[in-house]
């Protein structure tokens, strides 16, 4: 499971790059039109980073699997493999309302199946170690909580919107030590 969640996330950035046009013009100035898609490019692909990491240490930890994990990870992976369309739906259009708010309901959704697998691999009989090591998941709870909050915010303000979501990924950009302490 671990190996083929991990060839699916380097598919989609691979695809997240694809995306990405070089301008016609030889100039620096022909790159400015594209600092929207680059920026979204960069945002997504720090949330990938994100997930492909804390993916692999829950993977990790988790001594059994059993067919309730495969489904809850295929879940979570159709939520990731949705990044790169609202990456450059939301980069293509400067930032403007739905794709703001579509990009933060993928997000809000990803979170949402992250936390599925997580119960999934927490209800299968063996795997103590995750159990033990997961505790409350405050960061994740409120990820989900924030997300919710900045959908809705990105009809009125857009920028603000992704201002947030860039929030939860700096959150997020602190490691998340508990599962290694446990393992090690």
């Amino acid at each position: 499971m671990e190996a083929f969640s991990d060839g699916v996330i380097a598919i989609i950035i691979t695809i997240m790059v694809l995306e990405l046009r070089p301008p016609h013009e030889t100039s620096l100035a022909g790159l400015r039109p594209l600092l929207p898609v680059m920026g979204s490019y960069v945002m997504s692909f720090i949330f990938l980073g994100i997930y492909w990491s804390n993916h692999h240490h829950l993977l990790h930890a988790a001594e059994h699997v059993d067919g309730r994990a495969l489904w809850a990870n295929l879940h979570l992976l159709f939520w990731l493999s949705l990044i790169p369309f609202v990456t450059a739906w939301m980069g293509e259009n400067n930032f403007s309302q739905w794709p703001v708010a579509l990009y933060g309901v993928v997000l809000l959704m990803s979170a949402i199946a992250y936390t599925i697998l997580v119960f999934a691999l927490l209800a299968t009989p063996g795997n103590t170690v995750l159990a033990s090591a997961l505790g409350s998941d405050f960061k994740g709870k409120i990820s989900m909580v924030i997300y919710a909050v900045a959908i809705p915010l990105a009809f009125i303000k857009p920028g603000v919107a992704c201002l947030i979501y860039i929030s939860v990924a700096l959150m997020w950009l602190i490691p998340d030590r508990r599962i290694e302490r446990q393992i090690t």
